[in-house]
């Protein structure tokens, strides 16, 4: 397992996910450096770490600070330390566009109006509703009274030091479905199920099968902390190179966030049209989830692009339809390998799980995987389409999509540029992930069918965009020992 991490010293948001059901990120400008830097102490006792909590002990509200690269210059942090970050962190995300698909509709001159200036500094709140959340049938403002009560406290501590300025902010909530709370994004899909665990804690959730890395006896292990924190040790087996000195990067890791927009009427309609299409070529009457009703020809197709049914059920595990008794155990659904299905035959080699999370089906003993794993964050934003209605593509929802690395170019942008909007390594040429990719209407992508059997693989066409990007950029979270350093300018230059 490795030493155990300083918690203590480490944003709470790099550790776990907090899971709470209210999310409020607000953007910051910074317009004074000295005043900057007393906002930034202010704030710091407010900070969550990533100490555990005790039993019932969870909090009302919890807060944590990142920084973009021209954040960390507004505030005056020496111009030794900035050169030594990465090329990626220091060019930005709009200067990354055409490496990441961010073109047309998703380019930066169509992002909201906030993230057409530089963002300096991400404040992000999470917080309880008032009442139990399973008690609720929605959630109403009365409810996030804890998030407006902080919220409005965090004005105050703004108005009293002065050098910065709200560029925007953007709240984001679990989804409500048939009057219930759930994991579901607007899609429709159970999400947040595959992160993977790390080295350095005593988290239960660290030990869950499938969620690290898979050893030639078939146990599972964690994968090193050092791929997701600086300062520590990576699958490498070496300390990834950081800016100096180690006070300023060690505990601390970047941060993509990423507004995703979902055209909910596109993908409804596509599912549904192409859905039509893609049963003529199957034996239907295989497809049965595990209450006995028959699937439909969209709900497998759906399964088929995403990897997972709609409830979160693995396809590799229940080729044929939803368990829900294997989607409500976390120790089998993440407990496979695709190694025994390399011809893609249950799961497609271009199914957006199998994309961003290969496993062991490259080869290498999984050891490629291991070092381009992402900790997924983040919440969707916006009022859920009821299943029984197309929706409309204008309307205002998706996900607040954010992923920890210690490499931006290694981890979030390898996976977008060659696993996301190129097919290659899976054998699918320039095909791109269905769900996710940079697709314009005209694109195609092979889904494979029995290869003992007589039917060719399906070829859905004309895939539209389904994912738009409105807004996002990348930040450098900082452990509590750099905070207290940047806010008092006393980062060394040696």
């Amino acid at each position: 397992m490795g030493k155990m991490l300083k918690l203590a010293d480490i944003q709470g948001n790099i550790v776990q996910a907090y899971r709470f059901p209210l999310a409020r990120y607000i953007m910051f400008q910074v317009t004074e450096e000295g005043k900057a830097r007393e906002f930034i102490k202010k704030i710091i006792p407010h900070i969550t770490t990533g100490e555990m909590w005790e039993k019932g002990g969870k909090p009302e509200v919890t807060t944590n600070i990142a920084f973009s690269y021209q954040g960390l210059k507004a505030i005056g942090l020496n111009e030794s330390s900035l050169r030594q970050f990465p090329l990626a962190f220091a060019e930005g995300m709009k200067a990354r566009a055409h490496l990441l698909g961010d073109e047309g509709d998703s380019g930066p001159h169509q992002w909201d109006e906030c993230w057409q200036e530089h963002v300096d500094i991400l404040l992000t709140i999470n917080a309880r509703t008032v009442s139990d959340l399973n008690s609720l049938t929605e959630i109403t403002e009365s409810e996030k009274a804890h998030l407006n009560d902080f919220h409005e406290a965090l004005k105050s501590l703004c108005d009293s030091t002065g050098g910065i300025k709200v560029l925007g902010q953007q709240d984001a909530n679990v989804l409500f479905y048939n009057g219930k709370p759930c994991a579901k994004e607007h899609f429709g899909f159970d999400d947040g199920i595959g992160n993977p665990s790390f080295s350095g804690t005593d988290l239960a959730t660290m030990k869950i099968p499938g969620k690290g890395k898979q050893l030639a006896d078939g146990s599972w292990v964690p994968l090193a902390a050092g791929e997701f924190i600086l300062g520590h040790a990576d699958e490498s087996q070496a300390i990834p190179e950081a800016p100096r000195p180690r006070l300023l990067t060690d505990n601390g890791t970047y941060m993509v966030y990423r507004k995703l927009h979902q055209n909910v009427a596109s993908f409804r309609k596509y599912l549904v049209d192409t859905g039509k299409e893609y049963a003529k070529t199957l034996d239907m009457s295989k497809y049965r989830h595990a209450d006995g009703t028959a699937a439909k020809g969209w709900e497998i197709l759906a399964a088929k692009m995403a990897g997972r049914w709609l409830d979160g059920t693995p396809v590799e595990l229940s080729p044929y339809g939803q368990d829900p008794s294997i989607r409500a155990d976390s120790a089998r659904n993440n407990d496979f390998n695709y190694t025994g299905d390399k011809d893609a035959a249950t799961c497609p080699f271009g199914a957006h799980v199998r994309r961003t999370n290969p496993r062991g089906s490259l080869g290498f003993d999984g050891k490629l995987t291991s070092r381009r794993r992402i900790l997924r964050r983040g919440l969707p934003y916006g009022t859920p389409t009821p299943f029984d209605k197309l929706g409309r593509d204008q309307d205002e929802h998706g996900i607040i999509f954010m992923a920890i690395n210690a490499s931006i170019e290694r981890q979030f942008e390898f996976v977008q540029q060659l696993w996301i909007n190129y097919g290659n390594d899976f054998y699918q040429s320039n095909d791109k992930d269905i769900l996710t990719g940079a697709n314009d209407g005209t694109d195609q992508a092979v889904i494979q069918n029995d290869p003992e059997g007589e039917k060719p693989p399906f070829i859905c066409r004309n895939i539209p965009r389904f994912v738009t990007v409105r807004g996002g950029e990348y930040f450098f979270i900082p452990s509590m020992t750099a905070l207290k350093l940047l806010s008092e300018k006393a980062v060394s230059t040696i």
